[in-house]
């Protein structure tokens, strides 16, 4: 699909930059989380939250030094956003039975409501898009998501996508 304004300047030969698919990836990017930043924000909650909110939601009894790993962000920047949703009752923070210095952290029923509701959101969007493409095009999006992610983190990723639901 190539998608191109008439009066955006084209590549010139040779040039193997695909700025209509960048394009398209910030436009994406941009829809894919316009319905759920609306909701975040009358929680005063923003994409970060969203992203913490997901992945505990996901993976229950998550440790702050998985969730660090798989968000690749700095402690500082996880430590604002999840003691916010702790003080709001969305996450919890429990301690580690083997290792109780440990914190194993856990969707609250609220927590659990509101992240399944952005999920269901974004899925309504991606279910859409997919319809369009006929039987195979999730698999086929999936693999081109996939060769996105850097090819050092790419197993790891995967990986930890089996099994779920």
């Amino acid at each position: 699909m190539q998608v191109r304004p008439t009066d955006a300047p084209r590549p010139t030969p040779g040039d193997d930059v695909p700025y209509d698919l960048i394009e398209l990836l910030f436009f994406a990017y941009r829809d894919f989380v316009s319905d759920p930043d609306r909701i975040l924000a009358d929680y005063g909650f923003g994409r970060a939250h969203h992203r913490v909110l997901h992945f505990v939601q996901r993976r229950p009894g998550l440790t702050i030094a998985e969730l660090l790993d798989l968000l690749q962000i700095t402690k500082q920047s996880l430590n604002r956003v999840l003691k916010e949703l702790v003080e709001t009752g969305f996450v919890e923070s429990r301690m580690g039975v083997q290792d109780k210095r440990q914190r194993k952290l856990h969707s609250t029923a609220a927590g659990k409501e509101l992240a399944v509701r952005l999920a269901q959101l974004q899925a309504k969007r991606i279910n859409a898009a997919l319809a369009a493409l006929g039987p195979e095009g999730g698999e086929i999006v999936a693999r081109y998501l996939a060769g996105l992610i850097n090819p050092s983190e790419r197993k790891k990723v995967l990986g930890s996508l089996a099994g779920s639901d």
